[in-house]
Formats: structure tokens, sequence, C-alpha cells
């Protein structure tokens, strides 16, 4: 079984473009539980330019499936977490001021760094997710860090789909084969969509997870948010 991660940044997005509580990021994520999601991430990053500090800590109570926390492992991301508390944090490389995430850790040059990290985390009881391309030597070294789960970032495999799906699915399929013969999790995300992700679940196998945002609230404008989260379970089904 592959879980649902909707991830609600865009959300806060929306909300914060006229600084009241339209859309509530609270209640929407409370809904996206009820309607099948078997998980939220956020991704709170420096300017709070769309999930606020705030936010984390008034979700923490709410949520009853996986909290996922996504970021740079900065000194104040790392306060924020262990305070909250996640079920999952995953690491990722963007720099402050990234528009969003577009490349994977490379492992073998931060080593030592995310080891540090992933210790921490893992003394507070927190599963480790590193962000990596879908590259096995990257996937190997994360293994090397104590990590529990990688996400493979998935956008090249979403611009290459429509043209070839089997050319831009098998590193994936060679990245998620060698993550779990190192023992770690599979999770996903970036750019997966009602087009491509069923192809993409079918082909990959032992993936724990796919966190999707931007397409899942676009989709929602039209067809509905309960609807929306229904068809991509299905996908996943």
């Amino acid at each position: 079984m592959t879980n649902l991660s909707v991830n609600i940044n865009k959300v806060a997005t929306l909300r914060n473009a006229r600084g009241e509580n339209v859309p509530d990021v609270e209640r929407v994520a409370v809904d996206c539980e009820t309607f099948g999601a078997q998980g939220i991430t956020v991704h709170p990053r420096p300017d709070e330019r769309h999930i606020k500090h705030e936010d984390v800590f008034a979700l923490r109570p709410l949520i009853k499936t996986e909290f996922n926390i996504e970021g740079y492992p900065s000194p104040e991301f790392m306060d924020l977490v262990l305070k909250v508390k996640p079920e999952q944090v995953t690491l990722v490389p963007d720099a402050p001021d990234a528009l969003t995430s577009n490349a994977g850790w490379n492992v073998t040059e931060h080593k030592e760094f995310l080891t540090e990290i992933i210790d921490r985390l893992r003394e507070a009881g927190i599963r480790s997710s590193v962000f990596v391309d879908p590259d096995v030597a990257m996937i190997k070294a994360a293994a090397k860090t104590g990590a529990d789960r990688v996400e493979l970032y998935t956008k090249p495999y979403a611009d290459m789909y429509p043209s070839d799906p089997e050319k831009a699915v098998a590193p994936y399929v060679e990245a998620s084969k060698a993550a779990h013969n190192c023992g770690l999790g599979v999770n996903a995300g970036h750019d997966l969509n009602l087009a491509n992700l069923r192809y993409f679940h079918e082909k990959v196998p032992y993936l724990n997870e796919v966190s999707i945002g931007h397409a899942i609230i676009a989709d929602a404008l039209y067809l509905g948010l309960k609807e929306t989260i229904k068809q991509y379970k299905e996908c996943l089904s």
C-alpha cells in the first residue's frame, strides 16, 4: 500500500494573499484526512511565504495520520521540528530563497552533516527521509547516514512522461530497488499528478508514500477536495 500525503503549502499561500484566515489551513488539513489522505505535509520556509511556524504548532495536535515536515535543516528548522515532533522529517537541500525543491542532495558531499542531523532526529523518535535524485550512488550514500527513507525527486519523470513513460520511469524503478536493498523506505514527490501517478505507482516497487501538493490543490478547484483526494487514492490502489 502506498500512502498519500497532501502538501498544504498552496492553501497557506492563498490564505496569506489576503492576510486573513481564508482558506483555513487547519480545517483543510483535517478535511484532507477525513477525505482519506494518510498524511499531511508542510514545508515551512524561512520567509514564511506560505506555511508559518505558528501553523506548524497549530497543526500538530489536529493531525491524526502522519505529519511530515519538509525543509532544509538549518538551526531554526531543527529547533522547530524537535519541538513539534512530527512522525517524519524530510530533509531537502533548498536554498532559503528557492521557489520550490528542484534537486536532491549530493549526499556524498554532505554525508557528515546529514548524519549528524539524522542522529538528532532519531534520538527524538522522528523518522527521517532524505530528498534525492534517482541516483543509486546517492541512495547508497543516504543509507550510510542512518536515514530511514529517501524521497525520490520526480520532476524529471513528470517532464518526460508524456513523450516516453517507459524511459521516464526506468531510473525510478532502479532507484527504488536500490533503496529497498539498502534497507531504506521509499517516498516520492514533485509534479506527480492525475495524469502520471497511476503509471508511476504501477511500475515503481516498494513505494511507501507520495507527497503531492500543487497538483492536488489545483485539481480541487475543479473537482472539489473530496473528489480530488478520492481520485488520487484510486491511482494508488
